[in-house]
């Protein structure tokens, strides 16, 4: 009964099923209340929300209208949510995904239903991998990218020993195997992981294995939530700060966890992205106009489901119909381009090619307003952060 009244709750959409035929319809599909709400969630609706905004609400004559769906991190409820869009609500492309498992199931449903999915959520490679799909692009930074990147810059500063405190589902499972083969590769050694529920509160039995264990990096395989919680306690625990050796990797964190762990707690602490809302003047004032109506600066993911929904409005636009195989074809092979990326490509499995930033949580001293929170400290070129075409599983991409 507890299930049935969670699938039932998940279904109740922000807006009434049933629109008629002569809308183009989006949905948002993310985790709206959970751990992972911050850093996605209301926060991506409202991005795509300014992404219609720019085209004025409406395309091909019609107006274009914003569906949500709260995936609760239950891959059975996402499958379930866009199946609903999908057959019920005409909606023509999902975007977000939220986890990474739930973001899969999302795929599989719409590989099936042959409807676009533009991923700025789950984060798995498998997405671009053994999973990969014609009606699929992965926009945000992968498993493979944002672990091996902070892993090589912990390494070249000397990090050799590593702890990992992993979320225990395929996304943490990921970073934690993709970062670990960097640290062997470059002759460095892994002294143990410890596995962490995603509801896990109290790290605190976790933060003393990897003390005990000896280790000079602790890694967090998590994000969310889940990281803000490490990272407090690790601080709270003497693991960071004046005195401490060690140095803390937060695998996929965000501007969202450094305000609500704090600048104090955070500093130092390494992370990748592929946008940052004070790069640029282009950035600064898309987030303006993001923080009017969100009232907190954007996330990676929320800047990045904007380019998604811009760019598949742009393609429908383009090619005059919402038809799935029509769009998806002018989006694989025409350059992407918004007010916060300019010419990136798409790869045949999916994979949208775009730099990534390694960055540092400033210090207090360092930061100039409570939104000053991170540096740039190297950018990466996508062909050397992402995994080759060859390695990635894709069957469809060696055609």
């Amino acid at each position: 009964m507890k299930g049935m009244l969670c699938t039932m709750a998940a279904l109740m959409l922000s807006t009434a099923s049933g629109l008629a035929a002569d809308q183009v319809k989006i949905a948002i599909i993310s985790d709206m209340s959970g751990p992972y709400s911050d850093l996605a969630g209301p926060g991506s609706v409202a991005a795509a929300r300014l992404a219609v905004e720019d085209f004025g609400g409406e395309i091909l004559g019609k107006p274009i209208v914003v569906l949500t769906g709260d995936e609760q991190n239950k891959p059975d409820i996402a499958a379930n949510l866009a199946r609903r869009f999908y057959d019920q609500d005409d909606v023509t492309a999902i975007v977000d995904g939220g986890s990474s498992s739930t973001a899969l199931a999302i795929q599989y449903v719409s590989s099936e239903k042959k409807k676009m999915f533009l991923v700025s959520g789950g984060t798995t490679a498998a997405i671009t991998g053994k999973s990969c799909s014609p009606y699929s692009i992965h926009w945000l930074p992968d498993t493979y990218a944002i672990s091996t990147a902070s892993t090589r810059a912990m390494v070249a500063e000397g990090g050799r020993s590593w702890f990992y405190i992993t979320a225990d589902y395929v996304f943490g499972h990921d970073l934690e195997r993709y970062s670990s083969e960097v640290v062997k590769e470059a002759g460095g050694k892994v002294l143990g992981s410890a596995r962490a529920p995603l509801d896990t509160a109290d790290f605190s039995s976790f933060l003393l294995q990897a003390q005990s264990s000896g280790a000079g990096v602790i890694a967090f395989a998590n994000a969310g939530a889940n990281a803000q919680n490490s990272i407090k306690q690790a601080r709270e625990f003497g693991l960071m700060g004046d005195g401490s050796k060690l140095r803390i990797v937060g695998l996929d964190i965000f501007t969202s966890d450094v305000q609500a762990i704090g600048l104090a707690a955070a500093q130092g602490v390494i992370g990748v992205a592929d946008f940052y809302w004070d790069m640029n003047d282009a950035s600064r004032a898309w987030t303006k106009r993001f923080k009017a109506v969100h009232k907190k600066i954007p996330t990676y993911y929320q800047a990045d489901t904007y380019s998604a929904v811009y760019n598949y409005l742009a393609a429908v636009k383009a090619v005059g119909t919402t038809d799935a195989d029509k769009v998806s074809e002018f989006m694989y092979h025409t350059p992407l381009s918004d007010p916060l990326h300019k010419g990136v490509s798409v790869r045949k499995d999916g994979r949208v090619m775009q730099p990534i930033y390694i960055m540092q949580v400033k210090t207090p001293a360092e930061s100039k307003g409570p939104d000053d929170l991170m540096k740039v400290v190297s950018q990466i070129p996508p062909e050397q952060v992402f995994l080759p075409l060859d390695k990635t599983g894709c069957l469809r991409s060696l055609e």
